[in-house]
């Protein structure tokens, strides 16, 4: 799909005066303007064709400074409305004449995006008209009378926090923001509920809580000493090991390559160690159990399995938190077969399954010097580290 982005960023921020002299989207953030920021990330994300910004008619000379130097697909920005709906519809109007598939629609105050949940958005509207960011409710919720006393408890159950970017197929969110528009309704405060209005079906995706939108004095202060403050990557290590016993056969399978040899290994599923160590570290990593949990080998339906379906699942895990593998240290143990002739394809298979760069995949080979299990060629061990790159600071 061709993906455009809408930035909504024509509001008056009246909630953090005090911030700075303007409007909040203009003010720095460890010394960049917070629209830029918001830019950036959303550009980072290398997924949108086309980005529109709906402004104040006031803020051009304020705009002008924060997108300076700026060197992505930025259009020319459109004047915004009164409400955020109708300053939404402004910028999707000025991309009409450029037809894009979809369109995401952010505000300019949430500058923490990430490109996965960019991507999550964007792949949800393969299956549905439109897809938003949101967290479950956590807190208990009151509502309360005039006098400012509780009234009511209201049940959590299946609310919803929403965030954005929320993304649509472009034609009928432009076609359902003209509907409302025409209707004389103009008081909806998310896109979602546009959509809603016309019976679109909206999908929900796991939000951040990273993703926050900059709305008070506080929430400035608070992102502000983020930025500023040093701070190291969230960088976690996870190992794996596993050994499997030769038995009668004319091949092995190891690091999803099939090696002809005159045994096979013994396992209830095709017995590759290799990919086995690896999906224990992925596993180790984001703390998630280990591959006899998820994959019990009491499950007859796993009899005969490809282990790469157990890797690329524990890669699935590692996604579904925002994680990114960082790279994989595989060492196998045996005296046969010989590993060096098929080191090569190893690397490929396996970076090909964690849909990562071969360079980040490393595949050793050692003997035991005839000692052990493994001298006496009973059977084959496999260790293996990984590193995963989870989102925000340590």
């Amino acid at each position: 799909m061709r993906i455009a982005a809408v930035v909504v960023a024509a509001g008056r921020g009246v909630r953090a005066r005090g911030v700075g002299s303007g409007p909040k989207q203009y003010v720095a953030l460890a010394g960049v303007p917070l629209l830029r920021r918001t830019l950036d990330a959303l550009n980072s994300a290398g997924t949108i064709s086309l980005l529109q910004v709906a402004i104040h008619a006031n803020d051009s000379p304020d705009y002008e400074r924060a997108v300076a130097g700026f060197t992505g697909p930025l259009l020319a920005p459109v004047s915004g409305g009164a409400t955020r709906q109708a300053s939404v519809l402004a910028g999707l109007e000025a991309l009409a004449a450029h037809r894009p598939d979809g369109v995401l629609i952010h505000d300019a105050a949430r500058p923490f995006v990430d490109s996965l949940l960019i991507t999550d958005v964007i792949e949800a509207l393969s299956r549905h008209d439109g897809a938003i960011p949101a967290l479950a409710v956590a807190d208990t919720l009151k509502r309360c009378d005039a006098s400012g006393c509780i009234s009511e408890t209201v049940s959590r159950t299946g609310l919803w926090r929403a965030q954005t970017p929320q993304g649509f197929r472009f034609d009928q969110i432009l076609a359902a923001h003209r509907a409302a528009a025409a209707a004389g309704q103009h008081d909806l405060t998310d896109d979602a509920a546009v959509a809603e209005r016309v019976g679109l079906s909206v999908a929900l995706v796991a939000g951040r809580e990273h993703n926050r939108k900059l709305t008070t004095v506080e929430d400035f202060i608070v992102a502000e000493r983020e930025l500023s403050a040093p701070c190291l990557p969230d960088v976690r290590t996870g190992t794996g090991f596993d050994v499997h016993r030769f038995t009668e056969g004319d091949h092995v399978w190891l690091g999803g390559v099939r090696i002809a040899h005159s045994q096979r290994l013994e396992g209830h599923s095709d017995a590759d160690v290799a990919l086995h160590a690896i999906t224990d570290a992925l596993l180790g990593a984001i703390g998630d159990g280990d591959i006899g949990q998820h994959f019990p080998p009491s499950d007859a339906k796993w009899r005969g399995a490809a282990s790469r379906i157990f890797l690329e699942d524990a890669a699935r895990r590692v996604r579904a938190l925002g994680g990114r593998i960082g790279n994989i240290d595989l060492t196998i143990l045996c005296e046969v077969p010989k590993i060096g002739p098929h080191r090569e394809a190893m690397r490929a298979s396996i970076a090909d399954m964690l849909a990562i760069e071969v360079g980040r995949v490393g595949v050793k080979a050692t003997t035991t010097e005839g000692l052990g299990f493994t001298g006496r060629r009973e059977g084959i061990a496999a260790m293996a580290a990984a590193t995963v790159v989870m989102p925000g600071p340590l």
